[in-house]
C-alpha cells in the first residue's frame, strides 16, 4: 500500500531545522483532549460556576496543550468584547515560579500577574487611602512593593480587563510550602481573589493538586476537579485511541520513508506511559536525530538512543498509579458519606443503571483524531 503522508511534499526540499520545526508545532487532537476540553470550557463557561477549576493529570500527558488551545479559542471568543473596549483582556495565564529557600512569596505571585496583564509600573502601586501599617518590605529605593499594595493592584487590574479565565500553570508548586494550614490560606487568597474580582481562576498541574479542593468544605463547594487521564492499555477503546495517534503521527514526520510506528504500539506505550505529550516528545527527538544523521526514516537505533531510561519511566508510572489510585478512593468515599447522613448503605457506589465500569472507563465511542 502506498505511503499515506500528510505533511506538505515541498517540506522534504526543506532544511532540517523546517522540517523539525513542523513536526513540533504539528498538535493530534485526540479523544482524551478533546473531553478533558470540553469539560474545561464548559465549567469556564457555566454562569455562578466555580471560582476555582483545577485540571490535574500525569506529567507529560499533554496540560500544556490544553492551556494553548484554551487561551487560543478564548481569545477567539473575546474578540467582539476587544472591539468594544480596547482594554479587554479574554484570558491572562502565568505559571507559577519554583518556591525558594524562604518559601512561597505572594509579592512575587502578584508581580507575575500584573506583568501577564500588561500592567504599567508595577514597582509603583499606592494603596489608594492611608496605609494602616507599617511599610515592610520596602528596599531603600522603593523598588518592593508590599503584598497588600500589589494584592490592590491585581484585584483593579482584573477588574478592568475583565478576562474570562486566569490560567495559572504548573499549580503544584503552590505546595512548596511548610504545613498543610499555610497552603489552606493560599487556596483561600486564590479563592477571594477570585470571587472579588469574578475572575475563574483555572489551576492546572501534577497528581499533586489532588486534594487542594478538600482543605475546606467552602473551598469544595467553590471549586471544581477535572481530570486529564492517560490512556489505558487495558481498556480496547483507548488503545485503538493511542494507534490512531500513533498513525497521525506517523503520516505527519517529514521523512522520506514513512516509518511503521503503529505495528510497535505495545512498545510505543510503555515508553510513553500512555501519555501523548511523552510520546510527542520521544518522536521529535528522534526526528532530530534522523534529521541530523541524514536518514531517510525513523531508525529503530534513533529511537532507542531517544527515549527516556527506564528508571525515569518507572518514576513516572509510579506517580500515575498513585494519582490514579487516589481518584478511585475518592470514587469509593460514597459509603462514608451515606453513613455521615444516616442513610442506608446497602446500594451506596451502585450506580443508576445495571452497568458498571471502571474508573475512567469511558462509554464506547467512536472516536476522531482530528482537528479540535
Amino acid at each position: 500500500m502506498a505511503a499515506q503522508t500528510e505533511f506538505p511534499p515541498e517540506l522534504l526540499s526543506q532544511p532540517p531545522a523546517a522540517r523539525l520545526a513542523y513536526f513540533q508545532h504539528k498538535v493530534v487532537a485526540h479523544p482524551q483532549l478533546k473531553e478533558t476540553h470540553r469539560q474545561l470550557w464548559q465549567a469556564i463557561q457555566q454562569p455562578g460556576g466555580a471560582s476555582l477549576i483545577f485540571v490535574f493529570g500525569p506529567t507529560g500527558v499533554g496540560k500544556t496543550t490544553l492551556r494553548c488551545r484554551l487561551e487560543q479559542q478564548l481569545w477567539e471568543a473575546g474578540r467582539p468584547a476587544i472591539e468594544r473596549d480596547p482594554g479587554h483582556i479574554p484570558v491572562v495565564g502565568l505559571e507559577v515560579a519554583v518556591a525558594d529557600a524562604d518559601g512561597f512569596r505572594w509579592r512575587d505571585y502578584y508581580k507575575r500577574a500584573l506583568a501577564a496583564l500588561d500592567e504599567p509600573m508595577i514597582d509603583h502601586k499606592i494603596l489608594p487611602g492611608p496605609i494602616p501599617h507599617k511599610r515592610v518590605g520596602l528596599s531603600a529605593s522603593g523598588g518592593y512593593k508590599v503584598t497588600s499594595e500589589l494584592r490592590w493592584a491585581l484585584e483593579q487590574a482584573l477588574r478592568h480587563r475583565r478576562p474570562t479565565a486566569f490560567i495559572v500553570d504548573e499549580a503544584q508548586h503552590f505546595k512548596r510550602i511548610v504545613g498543610g494550614r499555610r497552603l489552606l490560606d493560599q487556596m483561600d487568597t486564590l479563592k477571594s481573589l477570585a470571587n472579588m474580582t469574578g475572575t475563574t481562576h483555572v489551576l492546572i498541574g501534577t497528581y499533586e493538586l489532588l486534594g487542594f479542593a478538600q482543605l475546606s468544605a467552602q473551598l469544595d463547594r467553590r471549586s471544581c476537579e477535572i481530570h486529564f487521564p492517560r490512556y489505558h492499555i487495558d481498556i480496547p477503546e483507548e488503545m485503538l485511541a493511542f494507534r490512531r495517534i500513533l498513525l497521525t503521527f506517523q503520516r505527519h514526520l517529514p521523512l522520506t520513508g514513512e516509518p511503521d510506528l503503529v505495528s510497535q504500539a505495545e512498545y510505543f506505550y510503555e515508553c510513553s506511559v500512555g501519555c501523548v505529550g511523552v510520546l510527542k516528545d520521544w518522536l521529535t527527538r528522534a526526528l532530530a536525530t534522523a534529521l541530523e544523521d541524514g536518514k531517510e526514516t525513523l531508525t529503530k537505533t534513533a529511537l532507542e538512543r531517544q527515549a527516556l531510561p527506564t528508571r525515569k519511566l518507572l518514576r513516572m508510572a509510579r506517580e500515575i498509579r498513585e494519582g490514579e489510585e487516589t481518584l478511585a478512593a475518592n470514587s469509593r468515599a460514597q459509603t462514608e458519606l451515606r453513613s455521615l447522613l444516616g442513610m442506608s448503605i446497602e446500594s451506596a457506589g451502585q450506580p443508576p443503571s445495571s452497568s458498571s465500569r471502571k474508573v475512567g472507563k469511558r462509554n464506547p465511542v467512536r472516536d476522531r483524531v482530528g482537528v479540535l
